[in-house]
This record gives structure tokens, C-alpha cells and sequence, in this order.
């Protein structure tokens, strides 16, 4: 699974606490020596926006941006910190309205201080809220959110995949499982991610899904011989003279058309409904699934690109290959500039 909670975050918390503190003498300093106000307050600026990349999954990093922002007078810088809370907890097409028109200076900070603890960034403070009222409406109701967020933010992937922790540590493995998808749709390259779906399928005796997973895995990193492995334990399960029979082809094509139509939901498609009559041979076809693989990349649509060459190289087109690697190329690269 995502690294997550000390693992993650252990060495960097400590640097964000360190930034929060330099953060705070400044703005107490901007406080006591009116004529270098604006100088400790952009001192305290530096040192907030360096507590949040550090440590982005504490609140009071968020919070003490954002005052220093009200304190500079900065509208504009407000509502871009709170764009990027609402990226890191899933681009709610609802929080994003609440942006239009608002009065930053005099409300930015109430709502950012109203989102974080309506929906907070640490996974035990999400359990407990979630434990306040009936466990089961709230499960479903975030259930329902989750079908609605933009999780290909790196930071966003992390907060929800620790979430989705603490909901398998409660044994719902089954909303794990439909939740987990989401987020693996819109990070394609989260091979930890797959690994830990593929030891749940693999618990569970679903033999097919956990071969696809760690399928994925030794895909994305071919030093890591997940699916071999996986191969050999389950071979060892079976009597001699019987075997296990890997998912066909239809089967593994039908998994990734699968998750590449839960990525193709965050588009925005601009379909041509004229009613004219296509030819369907197969040199329109390539071309036709060139055509979107080149128009997906150039658009950045490259999780949904990248299922659609995975699915394509699965039946047995190789020119699709160089598609597949370009996409898994550009996913990491995008992961590292967001981590």
C-alpha cells in the first residue's frame, strides 16, 4: 500500500513541526515590530509553505498558511491554498464551487478551517468522526464521494489510501476492494497499491484477480517478481497432476478496459454525434486507437491511456507497447514532482 502514517511521514514531520515553529516566532515578531511586519511575514510565508511539503497530512501546517496569508492581505494566495487542500483531499467538485466569488480575506480561512475538520487529513481523526455517527451511513456516503474525487494527486492517493487502511483493519474487505480501484485508476504506477490488493484476492482465495494485481506489479517494476512468485505458491497448493490456468487474455483485457473506463470518467469527452456511418476495418481501427492514444497523452489523460496500451498490448497489439512504456514513464515522472 501507499507508504503511509511514520513510515511515510517520520524524518519529514519533524521538519514540518520545525518549519510551523520558525513559522510562528515570525509572525509573532510581525506582531511586536510594526515597521518589519511584511518582512517577517514573508519569512513566515516561507517557512509555512515548507511545513506543508513536509508534512501536508497535519492541519496545523495548512492553518498557519493560511493566517499568514490573511495577515499579508494576500485574496489571491488564499484561495490557491485552498485549491490545494481541496487537491489533496480529492478535488470535490462540491468544495470547488464554494471557491466562486468568495470573500477570501474575511472567509478563506473559516472554510479552510471548516473543511479540515469536517474532513480531516490524519486517518485516525477520519475513523473516529466516521465512528461518531452510524459507521455503516457514513461508510456508504463516502463511498459515493469517492466515486465523485480526482485522486491522481499524489498527496490525495496517500490521505485515501490511509483511509481505506483503516477500513480494511475493520474487516470490509469488500468496500476496500471497490475503493481501492478508484484510486489505482487514477495512479496507475502505485505498484506498492497493487501489491497490497493482490495479497487481499490472494487471502481470500481469488486466485484470477490476485494474479492480475501482481501482475500489474511485475509490470510497472520488473525487479519485482511479485507474479512469479505468486506463481509459485499457488502451485504448490495444487495436488499433483492439477494446475492453476492463468486468466485468458479476454480476461485480463476485460480488467483493464475495466479500470481504463473508472480513469476515463475524470474527462471531460467532446464526443461528434453527427450519425455518419464509420468504416470498421482493421487498419481504421489501429489507426483510430493511435489516434486516441496520441490525443489522451498530448491531453494528459495518460491514466486512462495507459489501461487502454496495457489493454491493447494484452491482445496481442505490440505496437502498442511503446504507448504503454511512455505512459508508465510520464505517470512516474508526474508522481515525483507531486511527492
Amino acid at each position: 500500500m501507499e507508504k503511509s502514517s511514520d513510515e511515510l511521514q517520520h524524518p519529514r514531520r519533524n521538519l514540518g513541526q520545525r518549519f510551523r515553529a520558525q513559522s510562528e516566532r515570525f509572525m509573532k515578531l510581525a506582531s511586536k515590530d510594526p515597521e518589519r511586519k511584511y518582512e517577517n511575514l514573508a519569512w513566515a510565508e516561507q517557512n509555512s509553505r515548507q511545513a506543508i511539503l513536509h508534512d501536508f497530512t497535519d492541519y496545523r501546517n495548512w492553518l498557519i498558511l493560511a493566517r499568514t496569508k490573511k495577515m499579508l492581505e494576500d485574496s489571491n494566495g488564499l484561495k490557491l491554498v485552498l485549491e490545494d487542500l481541496f487537491t489533496v483531499l480529492g478535488r470535490d467538485p462540491e468544495n470547488l464551487t464554494q471557491l466562486v466569488d468568495l470573500d477570501y480575506l474575511n472567509l478563506g480561512e473559516e472554510l479552510l478551517s471548516a473543511t479540515l475538520l469536517r474532513d480531516p487529513l490524519d486517518p485516525d481523526e477520519w475513523w473516529e468522526k466516521i465512528n461518531e455517527k452510524s459507521i455503516d451511513v457514513e461508510l456508504e456516503l463516502f463511498k459515493e464521494r469517492c466515486k465523485l474525487l480526482d485522486f491522481r494527486d499524489a498527496r490525495a492517493n496517500i490521505v485515501y489510501g490511509r483511509r481505506l487502511e483503516r477500513i480494511i483493519r475493520d474487516g470490509r474487505e469488500e468496500l476496500f476492494i471497490e475503493l481501492v480501484q478508484y484510486l489505482l485508476s487514477h495512479r496507475p504506477t502505485n505498484h506498492e497499491l497493487w501489491s497490497e490488493l493482490g495479497r487481499l484476492h490472494e487471502k481470500r482465495g481469488e486466485n484470477d484477480d490476485a494474479w492480475l494485481c501482481y501482475d500489474k506489479v511485475q509490470q510497472l517494476n520488473p525487479n519485482n517478481s511479485a507474479r512469479d512468485k505468486f506463481l509459485e505458491r499457488i502451485s504448490k497448493k495444487f495436488k499433483q497432476g492439477e494446475e492453476w490456468v492463468k486468466p485468458t487474455v479476454d480476461a485480463r483485457a476485460e480488467f483493464d478496459k475495466r479500470m481504463e473506463a473508472l480513469a476515463d470518467r475524470l474527462r471531460v469527452i467532446q464526443e461528434n454525434d453527427s450519425g455518419a456511418e464509420t468504416e470498421t476495418s482493421e487498419e481504421n481501427i489501429l489507426d483510430s486507437n493511435v489516434s486516441r492514444l496520441e490525443e489522451l497523452i498530448e491531453n494528459g489523460d495518460l491514466e486512462v491511456a495507459f489501461f487502454l496500451s496495457r489493454r491493447l498490448l494484452t491482445e496481442g497489439e505490440s505496437w502498442a507497447k511503446d504507448y504503454f512504456e511512455q505512459c508508465k514513464a510520464l505517470l512516474s515522472e508526474v508522481d515525483d514532482t507531486n511527492e
